[in-house]
């Protein structure tokens, strides 16, 4: 492990933490929370108050020095095991991934996550759809056949057997969104009920006051997109796939929409369904609307206008198809660390990184179908696990509790997060903040991190001046075409009210050329995002992951002794539901 810059780490701490203080005219960011867990001695009648102390205290500095390299390696290695099988929910690879992680909690002394529970167990249901090798169009006399895998991917949107769409209407409907605080509606009140939807992927991006610009909102979501069609009454809906839309090639959708996908089960939910959610490859969908007499590239700019209407196509489609159904259980996983303040020890900081990957599916090239997940998220496994250890070095455990949360059943759409918050032992009040992972720094140490959620709460001002003792920079996400606020298990901890930080890879890697981290980064996408090929390689460096782990550590550390809850931004999005958790 690199030391990080300990000389100009104790001068800022001398020179720097009183400048922070209150009555200091010097302009820098806000003053960190003290840390300190013991009670004041009292003062002297004419004595003034004693300064706030460091939060990065002695004993700290020792814990966060424990975060090496050699453990982040040797639990990506064992998390990201062939043994594991790829941790698909509820198989044998699944069960044995958490008994790993129940053992490892145990090992490093933490309390079941409940006060009794290591696992907080659920059901899914298992849906494995099977499609038509070809999926027939007609406008009249003429018709078009995609095929199964190289030009769509769908699935069943019922949790049944059987589903059909009959002599459906296809309808272009533009990006499908309505969203009245922009004066958007893609869909102009049109009864759109039984047609199949045919939609742009992503949300508008070409100016910054319209849908935060380059910015993805969860309008441009794939999860919105069919949510969206579902309440038109649509009986299906199929997304245009294009690599810049999306962030990743087709055979991501590949990998991920084929084979047994998992859901909640619905119960008695009364949510509008679809029939068939799919994807078409951008050709395919340019040979769909030049069936129709259409060129997509027109549909395409008048979709950029709010006076755009739904565009009936005309070509009609029909398909039956079954889906093999099965309950399944899985569990999260968590431990504890009961905070040392008995004011403040039912407050949690609560660490995420999911625990599942894509389990086993089909072979690529070399004849591998175990989708290890060694990146995605076996570092992010890891990193929870160097920050558990960390805490445990301290010789008192922080004034505020602390969980290390394994969620499970994330690549289905954040599914385990989502039971964990609807069924939380901790109201959502009592949460201080959530810190989450996924994926890591395999690339060496950088100038920058990202900090997914820069700018909506008070966790900025810890999470800067941490950078700072780093000599690093906190840039807000740095692909944010590609939604990553709305993509990992932080969205249900905010949507909750929850003030919450997603830290991510830089992109400004020392002695490296200035594009080189974001060609590292779509190099990954490309190739081995979702595929079998995300195993553990020697060329890991882990150098920039212990910082990162370090910088998640001293974060939660600060939150977790600080006098104050952190709050979000005044007028913030989800500033009503914290306001509504507190007064719970």
């Amino acid at each position: 492990m690199l030391e990080p810059h300990r000389a100009t780490t104790r001068f800022w701490i001398a020179a720097c933490w009183l400048c922070l203080s209150a009555d200091s005219a010097c302009h820098k960011p806000d003053p960190l929370p003290a840390a300190s867990s013991r009670a004041r001695e009292p003062l002297a009648p004419a004595q003034e108050p004693a300064p706030a102390p460091s939060p990065f205290a002695a004993e700290a500095e020792r814990a966060a020095a424990t975060i090496s390299g050699a453990f982040l390696r040797d639990q990506v290695a064992a998390v990201a095991a062939d043994q594991f099988e790829g941790r698909g929910p509820g198989t044998e690879g699944d069960r044995a991934a958490r008994a790993y992680l129940v053992e490892q909690l145990k090992t490093l002394g933490y309390q079941p996550g409940d006060g009794t529970n290591w696992e907080q167990p659920f059901d899914l249901v298992g849906i494995t759809s099977h499609m038509p090798a070809q999926w027939n169009f007609k406008l009249g006399k003429k018709t078009l056949a995609l095929k199964f895998w190289d030009q769509y991917i769908a699935t069943t949107g019922l949790q049944a057997e059987r589903g059909a769409v009959q002599n459906a209407e296809l309808v272009f409907v533009g990006y499908g969104i309505q969203a009245p605080e922009y004066d958007w509606d893609d869909f102009k009140g049109q009864d759109l009920r039984g047609k199949l939807l045919v939609m742009l992927n992503n949300d508008p991006d070409w100016d910054p006051a319209l849908f935060a610009g380059d910015t993805r909102l969860y309008y441009g979501r794939w999860t919105y997109k069919f949510e969206s069609a579902a309440r038109q009454g649509a009986v299906g809906a199929v997304i245009i796939h294009t690599t810049p839309s999306a962030g990743y090639p087709f055979s991501v959708v590949q990998s991920s929409w084929t084979g047994e996908q998992f859901e909640l089960p619905r119960g008695s939910s009364n949510d509008p369904t679809l029939q068939l959610k799919g994807w078409v490859t951008e050709d395919s969908a340019r040979a769909l609307v030049r069936l129709a007499g259409h060129d997509l590239d027109n549909l395409v700019a008048s979709a950029k206008r709010r006076d755009f209407k739904p565009v009936p196509l005309g070509v009609t489609t029909s398909c039956t198809f079954t889906a093999k159904l099965q309950q399944v259980r899985t569990a999260n996983v968590f431990g504890s660390l009961v905070g040392s303040d008995p004011a403040l020890q039912k407050q949690y900081v609560i660490y995420t990184a999911h625990h599942d990957h894509l389990g086993i599916g089909k072979p690529n090239a070399k004849g591998d179908r175990i989708y290890n997940g060694a990146l995605d998220n076996g570092a992010g496994v890891a990193q929870l696990l160097a920050i558990a250890k960390a805490f445990k070095a301290l010789p008192t455990p922080p004034r505020r509790s602390i969980m290390i949360l394994f969620v499970a059943a994330e690549e289905q759409g954040l599914l385990g997060s989502r039971y964990f918050v609807d069924h939380s032992p901790v109201p959502h009040g009592q949460i201080a903040a959530n810190i989450n992972y996924d994926g890591g720094n395999i690339w060496g140490r950088s100038r920058d991190v990202t900090y997914v959620g820069k700018g909506k709460s008070s966790l900025d001002a810890i999470v800067d001046s941490i950078a700072q003792r780093q000599g690093r920079s906190v840039k807000p996400d740095q692909f944010p075409d590609r939604g990553h606020l709305y993509r990992s298990d932080q969205l249900n901890f905010i949507k909750a009210g929850v003030p919450a930080l997603y830290l991510d890879t830089g992109t400004d890697f020392i002695g490296r050329p200035a594009d080189w981290g974001k060609q590292q980064a779509e190099e990954y996408e490309t190739h081995h995002y979702h595929q079998p090929s995300d195993e553990l390689r020697p060329e890991w460096n882990f150098d920039g992951m212990v910082e990162d782990t370090q910088l998640g550590f001293w974060t939660g550390y600060i939150v977790a002794n600080a006098d104050q809850l952190p709050s979000w931004v005044p007028g913030d999005e989800f500033e009503a539901a914290r306001k509504a958790a507190l007064a719970q």
